[in-house]
């Protein structure tokens, strides 16, 4: 039997939507992107939603927006996908690296121990699909005068104190790669509740044009337009816009089959002496874009040698993530002081199961067994 780590769920649904949308006679920043922005600030109750290439360029033009850039230090968290620290070195901005705490998210108190005077935001990442202690983070910016962008990209779906994520800070940053919980094959959204921000935003991706392609076409001088500010081409086209819009429909039954799939997993697993699983107590706010288990000793076989042996039977398992201050090109930022031994014991441990709206309760049995038979 064949376990992928994950397959895209595309309905034909979905199929039929794009064949209609490549019938449009403006395939680039149209209606359907704004019906899809229009219909995301109503999922997450945001005043406004910006649709851009992918959600590194969500995070990368939310630091513009709000500028900062040289000389400038953003927290970022030392376990999570590169494009976090990418998004802060191309705005011009130093990545400051800050230790998780058990939940696999950024740590306050690391959070707390890392800013300077230079530091002018915090970037969040709400790790798998659960929640960062918004709360805590929400007082240490206030206190320090600092702007919050929230690295989204796991979590449309997930919410915290019955506030969905990305509305606690300047922005939410949302990723639609096909591993996510919805997929537009590639593109983001960025989500605020300032109009200042948005507009913005909304500038910055179309290349620091004063006027949308929408808004020229309706005129007979579509050329008239000034350029306001250096900008960039990170706009969302029609059809991955219209691939959203079909997803987003179903995104509470994918959400809720992910939720599934997991509590299954848990179930089976819970007692298991040397696995650790995610922390079911924060089961109902969780939408589970990775299932993480921690391989502990005393399971008596290595994290590696299970994830090559699973693969041997093709069942598909990864780590998510390496920890960031281990890359070379980080490492210039790093002061020689910096520990981050939560990140690195996670590192160590912890492996992602196959999980995906569709996987079978057949499929995960598999997955199950096979791993159980490695014990010693």
């Amino acid at each position: 039997m064949k376990v992928p780590l994950f397959v895209p769920w595309i309905s034909n649904s979905d199929l039929n939507s794009i064949s209609s949308a490549l019938k449009s006679s403006q395939l680039t920043d149209g209606p359907v992107l704004r019906k899809f922005e229009s219909q995301f600030a109503k999922l997450t109750k945001s005043k406004f939603a910006i649709g851009v290439s992918n959600g590194t360029e969500a995070l990368h033009l939310s630091l513009v927006a709000l500028g900062i850039g040289k000389n400038d230090e953003v927290i970022i968290p030392d376990m999570t996908f590169i494009a976090t620290s990418n998004a802060v070195v191309l705005s011009g901005a130093k990545p400051v690296l800050s230790d998780i705490d058990s939940s696999l998210n950024i740590s306050p108190d690391s959070i707390q121990k890392a800013i300077t005077k230079n530091t002018k935001a915090i970037i969040p990442v709400h790790f798998a699909g659960l929640s960062c202690n918004m709360k805590k983070i929400k007082q240490i910016a206030k206190e320090n005068n600092l702007k919050i962008i929230e690295d989204c990209a796991h979590s449309i779906g997930t919410y915290f104190d019955k506030k969905h994520v990305g509305t606690f800070g300047d922005t939410g940053c949302f990723s639609f790669y096909p591993t996510k919980n919805i997929t537009t094959i590639e593109g983001g959204m960025i989500i605020t509740n300032s109009k200042g921000i948005a507009k913005k935003l909304q500038t910055l991706r179309n290349h620091g044009l004063s006027r949308t392609l929408l808004q020229r076409n309706k005129t007979q001088v579509p050329w008239e337009y000034d350029v306001e500010t250096p900008g960039y081409n990170f706009r969302l086209d029609e059809i991955r816009a219209t691939l959203g819009v079909s997803q987003l429909k179903r995104l509470k039954t994918m959400n809720l089959m992910r939720k599934n799939s997991a509590d299954y997993y848990s179930q089976k697993l819970k007692n298991i002496s040397g696995i650790d699983i995610p922390n079911l107590s924060n089961a109902k706010n969780h939408v589970y874009h990775l299932y993480v288990i921690r391989i502990k000793p005393e399971f008596g076989v290595s994290r590696n040698t299970i994830h090559k042996k699973l693969f041997k039977k093709g069942i598909h398992t990864t780590v998510h993530y390496k920890p960031l201050h281990t890359f070379s090109y980080l490492k210039k930022y790093l002061t020689k002081n910096e520990q981050f031994p939560n990140s690195l014991n996670a590192f160590k441990e912890c492996l992602s199961l196959p999980l995906y709206p569709k996987i079978t309760h057949v499929q995960q049995d598999y997955v199950i067994d096979n791993l159980l038979k490695l014990r010693k």
